[in-house]
C-alpha cells in the first residue's frame, strides 16, 4: 500500500490535492492569438500540488477542444470561460477564488 509523503494517509484516502484546490487563487481569462484565434488561459494553478496534465486532460475532454500547459498556465483553444469556470467548480476548486476577465 502507497502512503502519501504530505499527510501519511494511505494514497486512495489522501486529502492533500483536494486541500489543495480549495486556497488557489484562479483566474480564466481569453487572450487573443495570431489570425484573430481566441485562447482561454487558467493561470494560478499551483503545480506541485495539483496534478495539471490530469486536470487538463478533464477540461479538455469535457469542453471538446484541445490545450496545452506551459509554466504551469493552462491555454485551451476558443472561448470557453464561463464553461471552465463552471467545470473547475464542479472537479472540487473553491467558486470564490476563481476570477473570471473578460478581456474584448
Amino acid at each position: 500500500m502507497e502512503v502519501c509523503n504530505v499527510c501519511s494517509l494511505p494514497k486512495d484516502l489522501c486529502v492533500c490535492q483536494t486541500l489543495a484546490r480549495e486556497e488557489q487563487k484562479i483566474t480564466v481569462s481569453i487572450v487573443k492569438r495570431r489570425f484573430g484565434k481566441l485562447a482561454t488561459t487558467v493561470e494560478g494553478l499551483d503545480e506541485k500540488t495539483i496534478d495539471l496534465k490530469d486536470l487538463i486532460k478533464k477540461l479538455k475532454t469535457k469542453l471538446a477542444c484541445g490545450g496545452t500547459s506551459k509554466n504551469g498556465i493552462i491555454e485551451l483553444q476558443g472561448n470557453h470561460v464561463e464553461k471552465v469556470k463552471s467545470e473547475l467548480i464542479k472537479l472540487g476548486f473553491n467558486e470564490n477564488s476563481i476570477i473570471v476577465k473578460q478581456v474584448r
